[in-house]
């Protein structure tokens, strides 16, 4: 893989982050930890992970409900 795939794997998982950022706001969900986790972003060839990190356990609720 060389380093133009790899720019634009990074370029494509921050642009799904703030997709899902906007889409989380709308339904009045914030994920304070949301981003993209560095260890997976560190290697030659990254394959970018989307880090959903930790939330109170009232946003799990909304969550939830959101996705139902």
């Amino acid at each position: 893989m060389n380093t133009q795939d790899s720019a634009d794997r990074v370029e494509e998982a921050e642009r799904t982050l703030e997709e899902l950022r906007t889409a989380l706001e709308k339904v009045g969900i914030k994920l304070p930890s949301l981003g993209l986790d560095p260890i997976s972003l560190a290697c030659e060839a990254p394959i970018p992970l989307v880090e959903l990190g930790r939330c109170s356990v009232q946003t799990a609720v909304r969550l939830a409900a959101a996705l139902r």
